[in-house]
């Protein structure tokens, strides 16, 4: 990776919103996930991203989605269990064209159903784009 491509990645994670000592858990790990994303997440929080075993609370989840993956709704709420208050859900899922393409529509539909709010949307990488999540505030 050039250092324009690393200057880059670092702003796509502060971007997101991650700081140095946010605790960042994982969700939908594979093989096909964006190796430098990750890095950068890392680099940018300056810790390991938690794997869903994890039971600390955090700051923020990142969730791999994939079409097939099972039912976001379940997957979303089981996202939400070691979540701090205040803390956020980026679902990426495969750009349009990419196998395993998840609509937005999917994630608009499943998000009020899990107790949670979207917020935007951004392309993150050449093969991914995230949603941010936020729970509901309640009245």
């Amino acid at each position: 990776m050039s250092e324009a491509d690393a200057a880059t990645s670092v702003k796509v994670a502060e971007r997101m919103g991650f700081k140095d000592g946010d605790l960042i858990q994982e969700r939908g790990y594979d093989d096909d996930v964006d190796f430098d994303l990750r890095d950068d997440i890392e680099d940018v929080t300056g810790s390991e991203l938690l794997d869903e075993d994890d039971h600390d609370v955090v700051d923020a989840v990142v969730f791999w989605w994939r079409d097939g993956d099972g039912d976001l709704v379940d997957a979303l709420m089981d996202s939400l269990t070691n979540l701090k208050e205040g803390g956020v859900v980026w679902v990426l899922t495969p750009k349009s064209g990419r196998d395993n393409y998840v609509s937005p529509a999917d994630i608009q539909d499943a998000a009020p159903t899990s107790g949670l709010h979207l917020t935007t949307s951004a392309g993150v990488s050449k093969d991914w784009s995230a949603t941010r999540l936020v729970p509901k505030k309640n009245k």
